[in-house]
């Protein structure tokens, strides 16, 4: 999605109109990919999720901390929009630890014990930090990298990161959680935008997984969508960019 100037520009836009207090936070993997390829590194991915060796570290922080989310911030500023990109080690805002091997559901339906490298798994946010800069009247923009604590920085997906900043919040405020991506929402026929499915319970979001409707990146997508609705988020909405205040998409409720 920031790597299509048009789908930006227009998620930018209706994210500035929106009112309340927000938080936004992106990816940016094909920008990476692509710096990667530039630089000669060969990017993996395993169950929609990048294999993270100490280059593509290097890579990502660069692509994500600095091109995307200043990229974002400026956008948002020429919006109005008081804007500060943060990495989850600016002001200790996410900590986490690398992810040890795991499990992994292959596309065909198969289990292989991956070691994703420099990729972190969040352990907390620092909600109380977050709350002043949104209080303060500042948005905050968050790029998909962490940091132990030790000094070392880790990749991590930004839809966990979303989630898991949306489960902090929640504490204290009335949280709807949305997902963007370059589809309508969760769809019954990938080849048909118009198959939207919208809503799905954890139930069907099961069956929909094992029957391979659900598949490759979706899949942590929605993990992280009903670990934030068991964790106090309200609502959580999986849509396209250009749908960001609700209206049209995938909803998941309590």
């Amino acid at each position: 999605m920031v790597e299509d100037e048009s789908s930006l520009a227009s998620l930018l836009r209706q994210f500035a109109v929106l009112e309340g207090r927000k938080v936004l936070v992106h990816g940016g993997g094909r920008l990476a990919t692509a710096m990667a390829a530039r630089l000669g590194t060969e990017s993996r991915m395993v169950g929609g999720r990048r294999i993270t060796d100490a280059d593509t570290l290097r890579i990502v922080t660069m692509v994500y901390g600095g091109l995307v989310n200043k990229n974002i911030v400026a956008g948002l500023q020429a919006k109005g929009v008081q804007a500060i990109g943060l990495t989850g080690a600016d002001g200790d805002v996410i900590r986490s630890h690398r992810r040890p091997p795991k499990p992994v559901r292959m596309d065909d339906g198969t289990e292989q014990t991956v070691d994703f490298g420099y990729v972190g798994d969040v352990d907390s946010v620092d909600a109380r930090f977050l709350g002043q800069l949104i209080e303060g009247g500042m948005v905050p923009v968050l790029a998909p990298l962490t940091h132990d604590g030790e000094g070392h920085i880790l990749n991590t997906n930004a839809d966990t990161i979303a989630s898991s900043v949306a489960c902090a919040l929640a504490e204290h405020y009335d949280v709807t959680l949305t997902f963007c991506f370059e589809k309508p929402g969760v769809l019954r026929n990938a080849d048909d935008d118009s198959s939207v499915i919208p809503s799905i319970s954890e139930e069907q979001a099961r069956s929909l997984i094992e029957e391979g409707v659900i598949a490759g990146g979706m899949i942590p997508k929605m993990e992280n969508a009903f670990s934030a609705i068991h964790r106090g988020v309200g609502r959580v909405v999986i849509t396209r960019a250009d749908n960001i205040d609700g209206s049209k998409g995938t909803t998941i409720k309590a």
